[in-house]
């Protein structure tokens, strides 16, 4: 897992907020398509979800190193 986050720490801080804005459109289609019983492969969803957690937690330690709680 650490090559992911990783590849999140190396973005800048307006690219890191348009992976978080299109990841989290990708969780809600997703959320849809199990929603319809549409989404052929569980693991999509699982997968998009640990990216935003990487990418929120990536914004954060960012935040905290600027000196903000």
């Amino acid at each position: 897992m650490r090559p992911k986050i990783e590849t999140a720490r190396a973005l800048s801080d307006e690219r890191l907020k348009e992976e978080e804005f299109n990841t989290r459109l990708e969780l809600m289609n997703l959320r849809f398509k199990v929603a319809t019983r549409q989404l052929s492969d569980p693991s999509e969803l699982r997968n998009a979800k640990r990216r935003l957690a990487h990418i929120l937690t990536v914004a954060r330690e960012r935040e905290l190193r600027e000196g903000g709680l």
